[in-house]
């Protein structure tokens, strides 16, 4: 959480004066979907699979939240934990083929995507993690078919907070960044801080798990779909 607020304070403001086109960047795990159910799924299987006891439900969940650098390192943990035999690089891959059909997107965030682009947004999504993994659950949930584009740092080779992303994403939809736009997310420094970073206005969707008064968002929501009624009374050119 320090890190993240103090790439938020280091993070250049937007330019407040200058009009904003209609470029909505929306993050995709935990805001566009719940991840966090997904995986607590996946959990439950995972151990009535692999026979071990129920606690471990509890423990996989534990360690998820613990902010390891990437699932390499979780399962690396877990098979150590529970002396699996299957080498990391299997458990990873099994798990990346699994998860996007775990995933789900409620009808009413289609349709808020939907209906954004009807009044002349461009929309797309921007995420870090592993292609396939991500580009699974974008398509498996029906987020590939209320998008102009999305920008994967698996595909590309660099990651939220970097700029380069942002501008990827931006030139999916047909636009550069130099006129600003919207970048929404759950997470201060790879959401809030890079969107600003970019020059990007920002709504961060705090779903209760953290309270920050120097959180440096526009907006704070508990909810993408509070995002996108935010969005729709913004003025700017199309």
């Amino acid at each position: 959480m320090r890190d993240d607020l103090e790439r938020v304070s280091a993070a250049r403001a937007p330019d407040y004066e200058a009009p904003v086109q209609r470029l909505a960047l929306f993050d995709l795990d935990n805001t566009l979907i719940d991840l966090d159910a997904a995986f607590a799924r996946w959990a439950t299987e995972f151990v009535a699979e692999r026979g071990l006891d129920a606690e471990a439900v509890d423990w996989l969940m534990a360690l998820d939240q613990d902010g390891l650098p990437h699932r390499e390192a979780f399962f690396a943990r877990t098979r150590e934990r529970f002396g699996l035999p299957d080498p990391v690089e299997e458990l990873w891959a099994a798990y990346r083929a699994r998860m996007p059909l775990l995933v789900h997107c409620r009808p009413e965030v289609l349709t808020g995507l939907s209906e954004l682009r009807e009044a002349g947004w461009r929309v797309a999504i921007i995420t870090n993690g592993t292609a396939d993994n991500q580009l699974g659950k974008i398509e498996h949930t029906g987020l590939a078919d209320v998008v102009d584009g999305y920008a994967l740092s698996g595909a590309e080779g660099v990651r939220k907070p970097e700029s380069a992303l942002f501008d990827v994403a931006a030139r999916r939809c047909g636009l550069t960044l130099a006129a600003g736009g919207w970048m929404i997310g759950d997470r201060l420094g790879a959401d809030i801080a890079g969107g600003r970073a970019a020059g990007l206005r920002t709504i961060w969707v705090n779903r209760g798990e953290q309270s920050e008064p120097d959180h440096g968002a526009d907006h704070v929501v508990s909810d993408v779909v509070e995002a996108m009624g935010i969005l729709r009374t913004q003025e700017g050119p199309r």
